[in-house]
């Protein structure tokens, strides 16, 4: 390598300049050469002078043979025998300086590998550390969740104690007070047969005072009754019925899915429903049957104040007007056959409507989509909702049924208890019937 010659040079000239006296050109030297491996070859055999100060003394080569001692180095031994301490210090410099790297690669890899061991464990305790926290948080909010849940029941449960007692005490105070006109009536009777001995003018007209006092106490107590049953109108639920879907304004991502327990294959049909609509439009949807080919294949639905029951489209209805009043429970149920076309609407358990030819003959198809409070136009081809359409109130206590029911029985589904009794394609409290958009069961 070139910086190894360079060194090798440099150490020859050092050994020159320190010599003591110039070398001689007169003086004959043997020759000596250097093989590959910087080994000195000894000189051919023969006459070797030697010079020393001031004198010179020839000395008769001897034969190698008989020589035991070891030859003198020459300056040129001595140089070349330089040259290879040199070198040997070269390599063994270069090879001290080529292992220091290794030493501390080495030494860095291990540095290394120890932080890389310290930061996995500072982060899987981290880790651990971030993980209780969330977990912690999440427990807090399921907890925090829990509590207001059960708040907002203990409060709606102590609103419907304040209701039925609000109830209770009505009827209590009715009571009383029908009591004591009771007993006042026994009292002035008495008085009557007293007064009518003595003086039949005044009994006349004492009976007058008593009959006239009378009727403004039973005007006053039915006045009281009738805002009593309007109170509970506006706050309770009908009777039997535990919860209501509330439907809290007209949207249409606001709706209802009914789940079927058996098919809709139907040649005739009986649906009833309580209602609370708070408006009613030209056209607002309690529930809807469609399938993929014909989206209103039976559809009950509120215009303004009227009840319309279609079956196999708009074309084949049956309406009952002025059935509904907003803000105001009502119960309503539908009623058609195929056989001759007979469909007809009941209001709180009264027929108010019929007619004849209604789809006669068609059989509605199974396959469809069964909703409350929403009309889906297109059903099953990408139609979508419409606002308009929407129904916004409670609805509660809806069944169908896969028949006619008889009069008592529709009698009886507005009567006490209606809920309690369930259809046999879609039972209130049994079928599945999920709110949508913002709707939700209250009780």
């Amino acid at each position: 390598m070139l910086p190894q010659e360079i060194l090798s040079l440099l150490a020859l000239f050092c050994v020159l300049g320190a010599s003591g006296s110039p070398l001689d050109e007169d003086n004959d030297y043997d020759l000596m050469y250097v093989n590959l491996d910087n080994e000195i070859e000894a000189p051919a055999p023969g006459t070797e002078e030697t010079k020393y100060k001031g004198t010179a003394t020839s000395v008769s080569s001897l034969p190698a043979a008989s020589c035991d001692c070891q030859r003198e180095h020459t300056k040129w031994d001595k140089l070349f025998i330089m040259l290879e301490n040199s070198q040997m210090k070269e390599n063994m410099m270069l090879q001290a300086v080529d292992e220091l790297p290794r030493v501390d690669l080495q030494t860095l890899r291990a540095e290394l590998t120890q932080l890389t061991t310290d930061l996995a464990g500072s982060f899987a305790a981290t880790l651990n550390k971030v993980a209780s926290h969330i977990l912690s948080q999440v427990e807090q909010v399921l907890v925090r969740t829990r509590d207001r849940a059960e708040e907002a029941k203990r409060l709606q449960e102590c609103e419907q104690g304040k209701v039925v007692e609000h109830v209770l005490q009505l009827s209590h105070n009715l009571s009383v007070k029908l009591g004591w006109l009771e007993s006042a009536w026994l009292s002035r009777a008495e008085e009557q047969e007293t007064a009518l001995q003595q003086d039949k003018l005044d009994a006349t007209r004492g009976d007058n005072l008593v009959l006239t006092s009378l009727w403004k106490e039973l005007q006053q107590t039915r006045a009281e009754l009738k805002v009593s049953q309007q109170w509970a109108a506006q706050h309770l639920l009908p009777a039997g019925c535990e919860t209501a879907i509330l439907f809290p304004m007209r949207s249409k991502k606001i709706f209802g899915s009914v789940h079927p327990t058996a098919g809709m294959t139907l040649r005739s049909f009986t649906a009833c429903v309580w209602i609370k609509v708070t408006e009613a439009l030209d056209k607002t949807i309690v529930f809807s049957y469609g399938t993929r080919f014909n989206p209103y294949e039976v559809q009950l639905y509120l215009g303004r104040g009227s009840a319309v029951l279609a079956v196999g489209g708009g074309q084949h209805r049956v309406a009952a007007p002025n059935a509904v009043v907003p803000g105001e429970w009502v119960h309503l149920c539908g009623t058609w056959s195929s056989e001759n076309g007979s469909a007809a609407l009941w209001v709180q358990g009264q027929p108010a409507a019929s007619a004849l030819d209604v789809a006669s003959a068609h059989t509605i198809p199974d396959g469809g989509i069964l909703q409350l409070g929403q009309e889906k136009n297109g059903c099953c081809v990408g139609g979508g909702f419409d606002e308009a359409l929407a129904f916004s109130g409670k609805l509660t206590g809806f069944n169908l049924w896969d028949r006619v029911l008889s009069a008592p029985e529709i009698a009886a589904q507005s009567g006490e208890g209606s809920c309690g009794t369930r259809g046999n394609v879609v039972g209130w409290g049994v079928t599945e019937v999920l709110p949508h958009g913002g709707a939700q069961y209250v009780s």
